[in-house]
């Protein structure tokens, strides 16, 4: 996918396996076959973006990293393969010089920190969202794996790794974060842009473009679902002005699409 200038390359580090309640207690399979495709069970990608511009390597979160959580029935997340999609476009951990984690749930900081809590990247700046760290890095009741925790935990005492956002922050020319909380208290969405055209990474704001026809449909982890609805509301709003596309972590595919405006408004790809 390319914006303008900028290069933006869809990686998946393994594989999300939803119920239809993961969505809701009221949700069933039934009218969404193409959604719950396998055993009555959705499918999607553990998402990642590599973002490329001019003199930046940017990766838009990382994953879960070497790992599986299980929760069945209502979920399955089994990883471990980003760092080999970042091999096969040619880019090493070294390379990157930003990370953005939109948020700081366990299948999108897992790469951050190896299992001693070194940092993966040894060269990046990592971005997310103030509120999240006060949310689960902070508080040591929240479920978060240990060496992830502590990697922060060190790196803050370095004082030289870590970017808490608090409001729309702009990182790179092209490339801006902004508050999109519902998900989590910090949650991060990306915009690209360059040349006329722009793109939303959208990590777990939308969790599936099958939420604009099923408004009531939310994530079972977001933590604020009201807030989570009205934000992603108003995302769908901003996909349907004919230039921006979009995109989830959790996209079937990983691929982009828009809000198509009418009579009854449909995601588009």
């Amino acid at each position: 996918m390319l914006i303008g200038d900028i290069d933006i390359h869809p990686l998946s580090d393994g594989t999300f396996r939803a119920s239809p309640e993961y969505f809701g207690e009221h949700v069933r399979a039934e009218g969404h076959e193409d959604l719950f495709s396998r055993d009555g069970m959705a499918w999607l990608p553990i998402g990642c973006f590599l973002v490329r511009t001019k003199d930046r390597t940017i990766l838009v979160d990382t994953g879960i990293g070497p790992a599986m959580y299980d929760a069945t029935p209502r979920m399955l997340l089994l990883g471990g393969q980003l760092l080999l999609g970042l091999r096969a476009v040619g880019v090493a951990p070294a390379d990157i010089t930003d990370v953005v984690c939109t948020h700081l749930h366990s299948d999108h900081c897992g790469w951050l920190f190896d299992r001693e809590a070194v940092p993966v990247f040894p060269n990046a700046t990592i971005w997310f969202g103030a509120h999240d760290w006060s949310h689960f890095v902070a508080d040591p009741a929240r479920a978060m794996a240990v060496h992830i925790r502590q990697g922060f935990l060190d790196s803050a005492e370095r004082g030289t790794r870590l970017r808490l956002v608090g409001q729309d922050t702009t990182i790179a020319p092209g490339v801006t974060l902004i508050m999109t909380p519902g998900h989590t208290p910090g949650h991060l969405s990306v915009i690209v842009a360059s040349q006329g055209s722009r793109a939303l990474l959208l990590g777990d704001a939308i969790t599936c473009p099958v939420q604009l026809d099923e408004p009531s449909w939310h994530a079972m982890s977001d933590v604020d679902p009201k807030l989570a609805q009205q934000v992603r509301e108003r995302l769908f709003r901003e996909l349907e002005d004919g230039v921006t596309l979009g995109a989830g972590a959790h996209f079937p595919e990983l691929q982009f699409g828009r809000v198509l405006a009418g009579q009854g408004r449909r995601w588009f790809q």
